[in-house]
């Protein structure tokens, strides 16, 4: 099993941090299918603003699970600050976002920007290790652009600044998301150091995360996108892992599943930004079986119990079909 600092994690594939995606609800319906941690969204360094409804809620806590909580920044002062508000505040892990390839983001000089300032992440790293008593952990890609891709330096400099694990996505920034993942660069960087290495990009079902680990030599994997509208994969990636098979979704399971998470997001965020954010994770629960009408319907709907009952009906109309489909 990987240990992060003092912390065992009890499954292999982990939930990457996403923005506007891995909140509380989010999380907790992760870990029960059985991600073995998952991340908050990130915040921003600067703690001046987190006075808002957004940050209030990305500082949301489960107090029965693990708390890693991400932050973002590129002054080494004020990461330090943020890190040790967040372990007060309840966060048994720190994690530091340099992957985010968003423009937002690295115009700032933050998230994967600073793979092009070694010297500014050493002395992030420092000082957020030193702020803090609990584990600090990296994510970052495989460096700024194809020309510059040093992200087994950076790797080397983490471990020598304290970092407890890394996550490594397979891209450069200037690839974003575009491109197959480099699955050669991640097990280079996970032969350069000693600490746990998670091997995240493009991992999207149960083989694929078995074949990744066999090509990288990583501890782990970090599940993003795959899990949108598909929590269960930890689920199957657990299974494969222990050399044994589990029983496929079906149709009424999504439906539960679907219709629990919902009903999460309508109690987590008010019924108005609830109905909001429930219309994308709808998409994605049913990407793979139906066509955009029942999505166009959805997205018209502005009642939290007319969502529900519109799943429900969509689920008793087209059950058989569906059920064919899911397994």
């Amino acid at each position: 099993m990987i240990r992060i600092g003092p912390h065992q994690l009890p499954a292999r594939a982990v939930l990457a941090p996403m923005a506007g995606i891995t909140d509380l609800p989010f999380r907790r319906l992760c870990l029960e299918f059985g991600a073995g941690l998952t991340v908050s969204e990130m915040l921003i360094s600067n703690s001046d603003l987190w006075h808002t409804r957004k940050s209030h809620l990305r500082l949301a806590k489960d107090d029965n699970a693990l708390r890693s909580v991400q932050i973002a920044g590129a002054d080494p002062a004020m990461m330090a600050d943020a890190a040790a508000r967040c372990e007060a505040m309840g966060a048994d892990i720190i994690d530091i976002n340099m992957g985010c390839p968003a423009k937002k983001v690295c115009k700032r000089a933050a998230g994967s920007a600073l793979l092009r300032e070694p010297e500014l992440v050493a002395e992030i790293l420092q000082q957020v290790v030193a702020a803090v008593s609990v584990p600090v952990t990296l994510k970052i890609r495989t460096g700024w652009s194809p020309e510059q891709r040093n992200g087994r330096d950076i790797a080397r400099l983490a471990e020598d600044c304290g970092i407890a694990s890394l996550a490594v996505h397979g891209r450069t920034r200037a690839c974003r998301f575009n491109g197959e993942a480099e699955y050669d660069t991640i097990a280079e960087i996970k032969h350069s150091v000693s600490i746990p290495v998670f091997a995240n990009g493009d991992i999207d079902n149960a083989d694929k995360a078995v074949a990744v680990l066999a090509k990288t030599g990583a501890d782990g994997v970090m599940i993003g996108r795959g899990a949108q509208g598909r929590p269960w994969l930890f689920r199957e990636i657990n299974a494969r892992l222990a050399g044994t098979t589990c029983a496929a979704v079906t149709a009424q399971e999504r439906r539960d599943v679907m219709m629990a998470h919902l009903s999460a997001l309508h109690r987590f965020y008010g019924e108005l930004q609830g109905l909001r954010i429930a219309r994308k994770h709808c998409a994605w629960y049913l990407q793979d079986i139906t066509n955009g009408d029942f999505r166009a319907q959805f997205n018209r709907l502005e009642d939290a119990t007319a969502q529900l009952d519109a799943v429900h009906g969509f689920f008793e109309q087209h059950g058989d079909n569906l059920q064919d489909a899911a397994a």
